[in-house]
């Protein structure tokens, strides 16, 4: 069995993130009580001075650990992770994105699933949401713990928690890692690891504060958004991952909820998706 001692932290920023978020995102990475030693930072696109400024000061103190990416032009999530993965030095690869702040002690305990039960391919967990301060919790979005409901979940939701994944990199790859697929690449991806038999697991403790707030539900809406999340339900069907009422069923709820008035789908997803505080 393989005793997993450091892993590699995955991270993209672009130019309309706020420098104080991206500060607050590396240092909680840098408080780690099991601190990693190949933190890549994907740069996707020019970034601004106050971003290449915090990066530099990370970069000084962090010195070999950080390995800094800059691509010439801003090309999506799926790509700058795609190229960001290449550099990643372990075989556990944590995703952080460039606003959320983990918890401690995050990194250690999916270390220690992958340790403890070595069937385990993706590994994520609970994520509190939060507008104001982090320390004010409005919601949690709690993913299913085991292999059986994880796939049913799956059918029709997000299994996995992507701010806060960690996953073996041997595994993404041999599925093809990230492709593009609007706003869904990772649920995407995890569909395909789950139809070639790799198994996931969901820790039932919170990992990581991820911010929310309005702009969250103004993403997740659109045509745009709408059909490519009847093209994923699709994808399922012809895989024969879901029958055909589940396919009509979820196209309609989710294109729904993407066509709704933004405070309509933000009541959805607060009282429907999500467990309130």
């Amino acid at each position: 069995m393989d005793n997993y001692m450091g892993y590699s932290v995955l991270m993209s920023v672009y130019y309309k993130e706020k420098p104080e978020y991206l500060k607050q995102s590396i240092e909680s990475i840098q408080m780690q009580t099991l601190p990693t030693d190949n933190f890549v930072l994907v740069c996707d696109g020019p970034l601004t001075q106050e971003l290449n400024d915090v990066i530099a000061e990370k970069e000084q103190e962090m010195q070999h650990v950080l390995n800094v990416i800059r691509l010439k032009k801003n090309g999506g999530l799926g790509n700058a992770l795609n190229e960001g993965i290449k550099y990643c030095q372990n075989e556990l690869v944590a995703r952080m994105d460039s606003d959320d702040i983990a918890y401690p002690n995050r990194c250690e305990k999916q270390v220690d699933v992958f340790n403890t039960r070595p069937e385990v391919s993706v590994c994520s967990g609970i994520v509190e949401e939060f507008s104001t301060s982090y320390e004010i919790v409005d919601s949690k979005r709690i993913p299913p713990e085991k292999q059986e409901e994880i796939i049913e979940f799956a059918k029709k939701r997000n299994p996995f928690n992507h701010p806060c994944v960690m996953y073996k990199k041997s595994a993404v790859e041999a599925v093809g890692s990230y492709q593009d697929f609007y706003l869904l690449e990772d649920y995407y991806l995890w569909l395909r690891l789950l139809m070639a038999g790799y198994q996931g697991y969901n820790i039932q403790e919170p990992l990581l504060h991820m911010r929310a707030g309005k702009d969250m539900y103004l993403r997740r809406a659109g045509w745009r958004y709408a059909v490519a999340q009847a093209k994923l339900f699709k994808f399922m069907k012809e895989h024969k991952f879901i029958g055909s009422f589940q396919y009509i069923k979820s196209c309609i709820v989710r294109g729904g909820s993407a066509m709704a008035p933004n405070w309509l789908r933000r009541f959805m997803f607060e009282r429907l998706l999500r467990k309130k505080v």
